[in-house]
């Protein structure tokens, strides 16, 4: 495979979306933060909160994560691309190919993250008790329905 300006270039716009919706979701998770944090403040301490606190620790952690393998990816095209310049193709088909390994791991703590913000809405429901006792499938399965209880 030959690399030319543009197959590095390529990934130019899509790791730059990539880190703007990382930076998003570190800023919404910055917000809950201190929402949290007030809460906490106030006095609302309880299970799902402690449970909510340490949620966010590892989600933060994962976004961190996430933006630095972005960066290292985005860094990796451009020194690819100098590399493409300089004439030293081997190397930059090996930059290249660390830059997409790096873009897939990215992927792949994001992932995970977004794995980890679907338990923290599980958390935030689980204290809801109508929700916990009665759901479409455990009607569904029993039977009832709520229009008998009318």
């Amino acid at each position: 495979m030959e690399i030319t300006f543009n197959t590095p270039a390529l990934l130019f716009p899509a790791i730059t979306l990539l880190l703007l919706a990382y930076t998003n979701r570190f800023l919404a998770l910055a917000s809950l933060i201190r929402k949290l944090h007030d809460e906490y403040i106030q006095g609302k301490k309880n299970k799902v909160l402690f449970q909510q606190i340490s949620n966010l620790k590892r989600r933060i952690n994962y976004v961190r994560s996430m933006q630095a393998v972005g960066v290292f990816s985005f860094l990796c095209c451009v020194v690819c691309m100098f590399s493409i310049y300089k004439g030293w193709m081997k190397v930059a088909e090996y930059i290249f190919a660390a830059s997409l390994l790096s873009l897939l791991a990215s992927l792949i703590i994001s992932l995970i993250e977004i794995f980890l913000s679907t338990k923290a809405l599980e958390l935030e429901l689980s204290d809801m008790e109508e929700l916990e006792k009665s759901n479409f499938f455990s009607n569904f399965i029993s039977g009832s329905n709520e229009k008998k209880d009318l």
